[in-house]
């Protein structure tokens, strides 16, 4: 790769399982490598939501072969955005990064018809990112 990423982006939300793992894919899909793309969570899942993988699978985005990860302040360290969902104050905050929250309705314990209204959502949220991050002038 010999191109630098815009920008690096770390979402978080409490499992990992559900809403940042579909903004991590919606990203890593429509941005390619023009961005960098984290996601953890402060209190990992064993695994991803399966409605989840489900809703991203019908827009034709595999996120099957994703695990939770847990937050660290390595990873918040390292990113320019982080893009936070319901995690509360377990996020650590540094100075000279972008946090944003993102009120989203958790897709735990929903079935696939429940999850897509908020896997649209993220896509619409993903969409104003990219162009965002696109808009930045380089430093």
């Amino acid at each position: 790769m010999s191109s630098t990423p815009l920008a690096s982006v770390l979402f978080v939300c409490v499992h990992n399982a559900g809403r940042s793992q579909m903004a991590a894919g919606f990203l890593a899909h429509l941005a390619g490598d023009r961005v960098e793309v984290r996601s953890a969570g402060s209190l990992p899942a064993d695994q991803v939501n399966s409605a989840a993988v489900e809703a991203m699978k019908e827009v034709g985005i595999d996120i099957s072969g994703q695990a939770p990860k847990v937050l660290t302040t390595e990873a918040v360290q390292a990113s320019d955005y982080v893009i936070t969902m319901g995690c509360g104050d377990a996020c650590p905050i540094f100075p000279g990064k972008k946090y944003v929250d993102w009120a989203l309705e958790d897709p735990a314990g929903k079935g696939v018809e429940s999850v897509r209204p908020i896997r649209d959502e993220i896509k619409t949220r993903i969409a104003a990112l990219i162009a965002e991050i696109d808009a930045k002038p380089e430093a």
